[in-house]
């Protein structure tokens, strides 16, 4: 399986959580081991946004897919 692949089997674990709390995640893409994605619903405004992605979406990926990854949320930059 691909760095592709895992991160997305990965992402598929984390997804329930965040819709528990009226979130979600979407894949936008991989660049080497730089994740690309966008925090959506609630998860989008929340203040906790940044710790939701670097304390629990890029800690599992780091965990279940490479140490080394990194995860940037794209909505950060929509502004």
């Amino acid at each position: 399986m691909d760095l592709e692949a895992k991160v997305k089997e990965a992402l598929e674990v984390i997804r329930p959580s965040l819709q528990n709390d009226g979130g979600d995640i979407v894949f936008n893409k991989i660049d080497g081991k730089t994740v690309y994605v966008t925090l959506t619903g609630s998860c989008a405004g929340c203040a906790y946004a940044a710790m939701t992605l670097k304390g629990g979406v890029e800690r599992m990926l780091r965990v279940r897919v490479d140490p080394e990854i990194e995860v940037i949320n794209l909505a950060q930059f929509d502004n």
